[in-house]
């Protein structure tokens, strides 16, 4: 089997906790290329790889099959668009682009290339929403009519990542969190037929928005995202309401402080949740009233991972789509649009 020469557009966080290590470990992969300006951190932890210092000489590189765009957000267009321009795969961190029309035109050029586009949603395969997921598929709360999902921290401090906290193109946390909760949503309810949202800055030294919350609407209910970095007692992170009852689950996902924590993602018990994560199930099966926690799915983000080497060798469905991605940054333009206007706004 020939394997996948993989290219990381950097080494920061995303690289060495979300990607080298799945793409090291995946038999289909090989960590073949690093972009990197000035340091080699990539080659004290992965010897083999190459390092490059420009990222069209990367590019340039004939092995290379696959580049992930892990830089910050307002790189985003520009660097896939440079890779599908190379003949490669490209797989896009979130959030995929700042505009749609940037999405659109992306979709278009991997399609004239004839190469696979996907976005790394990776929260898809959290323990959390695996589990949410599972509950509304066998329809145990019966038709959901209300559901709020946070994605809430508290920290009074600037992220050291100044990209994120200077005002411009892909900063501020609608672009950061947002498309975790959206992409949830979407997955769970199809797109709205509205969208409602407010933003702003909570925090005295921030210049950007510390904290947002959509309402999606939709037919015969109603979606809540929030996100906020001031909240130091935390709210159940998926709340869900039906017409036969109610789950609630808090966000205790484990993969993200294990890959930081440099845990084996070969051990039996990888994105395996602590008892104290179960989600609260109160509902009615077969006209029994239960009041009971239940267990949780687990996570692995190398089912991601898992796809786009089907989809690359195979021919595939892709994990994620630039579509699905595209419809995220739809939703978040359509927020800044309401936030501006202060209203509803109509798909």
């Amino acid at each position: 089997m020939q394997k996948i020469k993989t290219a990381l557009c950097s080494f920061g966080m995303s690289g060495w906790v979300f990607h080298a290590p799945f793409i090291h470990l995946h038999d289909g992969f090989e960590l073949y290329a690093v972009f990197e300006r000035t340091k080699n951190l990539a080659q004290e932890k992965y010897p083999g790889i190459k390092t490059f210092r420009s990222l069209e000489v990367m590019l340039a590189d004939d092995e290379i099959e696959l580049v992930i765009v892990n830089t910050p957000n307002y790189t985003h267009y520009e660097y896939a668009k440079q890779a599908l321009l190379a003949g490669k795969h490209v797989v896009v961190e979130k959030a995929f682009t700042n505009t749609v029309a940037e999405a659109q035109e992306l979709i278009a050029l991997a399609a004239e290339q004839n190469k696979k586009l996907s976005v790394y949603q990776n929260r898809r395969w959290d323990s959390d929403f695996k589990t949410v997921k599972k509950v509304l598929q066998q329809k145990l709360l019966g038709d959901v009519v209300e559901a709020e999902i946070h994605f809430d921290r508290y920290n009074l401090n600037l992220s050291p990542k100044l990209h994120k906290e200077t005002p411009g193109p892909g900063s501020g946390i609608v672009p950061d969190l947002g498309p975790h909760l959206i992409d949830q949503a979407l997955q769970l309810f199809g797109m709205p037929d509205a969208v409602f949202a407010d933003a702003t800055n909570l925090r005295p030294v921030s210049k950007v928005e510390d904290y947002i919350e959509i309402i999606l609407f939709y037919k015969n209910s109603r979606v809540r995202l929030k996100a906020g970095y001031l909240v130091r007692e935390l709210l159940p992170a998926y709340i869900f309401h039906g017409i036969k009852g109610s789950f609630l689950k808090p966000r205790a996902d484990v993969q993200e402080r294990d890959l930081q924590q440099l845990k084996d993602l070969t051990d039996a018990d990888w994105g395996t949740e602590a008892d104290t994560g179960k989600g609260l199930l109160h509902t009615e099966i077969d006209g029994k009233v239960i009041r009971e926690y239940i267990p949780s799915e687990k996570g692995n983000y190398m089912d991601y991972y898992n796809g786009i080497f089907e989809a690359i060798r195979n021919d595939k469905e892709l994990p994620v789509t630039a579509t699905e991605g595209m419809q995220v940054i739809r939703i978040i333009e359509l927020a800044f649009q309401s936030i501006k206007e202060k209203r509803i706004i109509q798909l």
